[in-house]
């Protein structure tokens, strides 16, 4: 099934008559889900673009090729700096800016700007009884009080099938860089990145891979040059990458690309910062650190899902992206109860994605 329009998405919704799992570009879907293919492709384009606004209105089902290359025409990006997580996990197919607000995908730059949620400014979705909900954006309709806006971002689509996303963007700078430094155990490599997070620079990636801690700054040309040495100054010498050879390692650690052709089981862990070197010395796992160590991504051998969130345990969370077994960990009663009213709220027939996030 694949609605051409937000009506017939609607129609389709409202007469299903089994569980139906919903789909963008196939490219970042977790878990197994069973039922009827709802594939939201068919609700693509532009609906409105105002650059010097810094506003855009598009399809849920709009790829972010064609996303990225219409901004890209007014010199304009998202801010979230979204992964492509294609080579990680496998997959083929163009990913759809629905499916990227659906997981809440959000890039290195969201120590700066903040995750794909934050950008968001509305959404339009039906439910799963069919009805069209609005919320945020042109129309300001709320809903009983809840900010669906952000509710509906990492809902992994078991709320409601996005229609139509809002989003702010914003320019694209006129200079990066980033200071490289080499030689530092991953508790010392964690502790620069941190100092420079806390530094008046504003930073706009702070990454660790393959033994080498990197941080990034974004903006005009004059700006950059004087925060870079300063940052030279604050966190140790090292090496300095300027334009496309910058870009290119942000692109590696945003799509995770030490792990793309890697055997294994690959988990991504939301952490607290400073205990991030500590929970990967502990599994003894390969990790990419984004964000200051706050996000981990690890390799681990096959079916090692009750070690890893035992480690995590009361640091953080952990997500299987790539292996066999459960995505996601069993939620606690607090957050099972909130989740099941939820759910009773917007999808009473439970047809939407079930059981993808437990």
């Amino acid at each position: 099934m694949r609605p051409v329009s937000e009506a017939e998405l609607a129609e389709i919704v409202a007469a299903a008559s089994g569980p139906l799992v919903v789909r963008g570009g196939g490219t970042r879907a977790l878990g197994s889900v069973e039922g009827d293919v709802l594939e939201t492709g068919g609700l693509a384009g532009v609906r409105l673009y105002e650059p010097a606004a810094l506003t855009l209105v598009v399809g849920a089902g709009t790829t972010m090729a064609e996303l990225d290359r219409v901004l890209a025409g007014e010199r304009q990006r998202l801010g979230f700096e979204v992964p492509d997580l294609r080579g990680l996990l496998g997959r083929r197919g163009m990913s759809t800016i629905g499916g990227v607000v659906a997981v809440n995908a959000s890039g290195p730059r969201r120590v700066q700007g903040g995750a794909c949620r934050d950008a968001l400014l509305g959404v339009r979705f039906v439910d799963g009884t069919g009805a069209v909900v609005k919320n945020g954006g042109r129309v300001m309709k709320n809903v009983t009080g809840y900010d669906l806006v952000k509710l509906m971002a990492g809902a992994h689509g078991t709320l409601g099938v996005l229609s139509e996303v809002s989003l702010k963007v914003q320019a694209v700078p006129e200079a990066e860089a980033s200071l490289v430094i080499d030689g530092l155990e991953d508790e010392q490599g964690l502790a620069v990145l941190r100092r420079a997070l806390g530094s008046p620079f504003d930073i706009s990636g702070a990454a660790r891979v393959a033994g080498r801690s990197a941080i990034r700054v974004e903006g005009m040309a004059g700006s950059v040059a004087y925060r870079m040495e300063q940052l030279r100054a604050l966190c140790g010498a090292g090496e300095v990458l300027e334009g496309e050879a910058s870009a290119t390692l942000w692109r590696d650690v945003r799509d995770v690309k030490a792990f793309a052709e890697v055997e294994g089981e690959v988990w991504r862990l939301a952490l607290v910062p400073s205990s991030a070197a500590g929970v990967v010395a502990a599994l003894g796992a390969q990790a990419v650190y984004d964000w200051g160590g706050g996000l981990v991504w690890l390799l681990m051998p096959a079916r090692q899902g009750e070690a890893v969130r035992a480690a995590v345990a009361g640091r953080g969370h952990a997500i299987l992206m790539r292996g066999a077994g459960a995505a996601f960990a069993p939620e606690g009663a607090a957050v099972a109860a909130l989740a099941a009213g939820l759910r009773a709220k917007f999808d009473p027939r439970g047809i939407l994605n079930r059981g993808i996030m437990g």
